[in-house]
C-alpha cells in the first residue's frame, strides 16, 4: 500500500489533475489532499517505516492502558482489605 500512496502522490505532484488520478485509483479528493499533507515527499521506505511506528506506537499505547487498567485494580483491591 505505501508504494501506491506514492506513486499516485507523484503523478500528482507531477501534474496530473487531481480528478484523474482520484478517478483513476477510485479514491475521494479528500483522500488524496490527506495522502498529500501527510506522506508528501515521502519514499516508500520511509512510509513504511513510518506505519511500522505508529503500529507499535498504537501496540504500546494499549498495553500501558492495560497495565494502568490493571494497577488501578490492584490498589482498590488492597485499599478495600485495609
Amino acid at each position: 500500500m505505501a508504494r501506491a500512496i506514492v506513486a499516485i502522490l507523484k503523478q500528482y505532484e507531477g501534474g496530473r489533475e487531481a480528478m484523474d488520478v482520484c478517478r483513476e485509483y477510485s479514491i475521494s479528493k479528500a483522500t488524496l489532499y490527506n495522502w498529500r499533507k501527510k506522506y508528501s515527499g515521502m519514499e516508500s521506505t520511509h512510509l513504511k517505516e513510518l506505519k511500522a511506528v505508529q503500529d507499535e506506537n498504537r501496540r504500546l499505547k494499549k498495553m500501558y492502558a492495560e497495565l494502568s487498567l490493571d494497577s488501578k485494580l490492584a490498589k482498590e483491591i488492597i485499599e478495600k482489605k485495609l
